[in-house]
């Protein structure tokens, strides 16, 4: 046997010994029920790959529902395709824009409960399958929102539907009641070399 044939046999047993664990580790996943989702973190990305699971679920004629907290009061590139080709999607902005902009607490609580009612609305709503719910975290870390009562609504949704939540921190007691959590690093933002938004990359 030549190098060439030695590497070869060595691949092919190093794959099968990875097929071996990734086929257990399917098998072995037989609970059948939506999931949820918490995209947290400093770095870029999380409405983002959000927005890639809406598009996922749509792609398979699954019925969707948004709600964006904080988000709203900017032009955003997903929300524009959205209004313009998919009007079958349930979509709610809270609209005010970003608290620091707002400055005004109370009325940013007003807004938050007004949105949260729309949310609950969609946490309760079987047929949709797919629930995204837009830098949400902001509303726990400014306590805006009562965290009990949100992650009651998250645990007690409809079995079959899934849910993604958005945003940075959030609390422990959020990380726990989702399936999944994903922390987005921020390792380098073109931001911070003094680079603009970029309409179609960044918003």
């Amino acid at each position: 046997m030549n190098d060439q044939q030695e590497e070869q046999r060595q691949h092919k047993e190093k794959m099968q010994a990875q097929k071996k664990k990734v086929d257990s580790a399917i098998k072995a996943a037989q609970i059948e029920r939506g999931v949820s989702i918490l995209l947290t973190g400093n770095g870029k990305g999380k409405t983002s790959s959000a927005f890639g699971m809406v598009f996922r679920a749509l792609g398979y004629k699954q019925k969707v529902g948004i709600v964006q907290f904080i988000k709203g009061a900017q032009e955003s590139g997903e929300i524009n395709f959205i209004k313009d080709h998919l009007p079958d999607v349930e979509l709610f902005q809270m609209g005010t824009g970003f608290t620091w902009n707002t400055q005004d607490k109370a009325a940013d609580i007003r807004a938050s409960e007004a949105t949260w009612q729309v949310a609950e609305k969609m946490l309760n709503d079987a047929t949709l399958n797919l629930v995204v719910l837009d830098e949400l975290t902001y509303m726990l870390g400014y306590q805006y929102l009562d965290r009990d009562m949100v992650i009651n609504a998250i645990k007690n949704r409809p079995t079959e539907q899934s849910l993604i939540v958005t945003g940075r921190g959030g609390g422990r007691e959020l990380r726990e009641a989702m399936d999944t959590v994903s922390d987005v690093k921020n390792i380098k933002h073109a931001y911070k070399s003094g680079i603009k938004a970029r309409k179609g990359v960044d918003c």
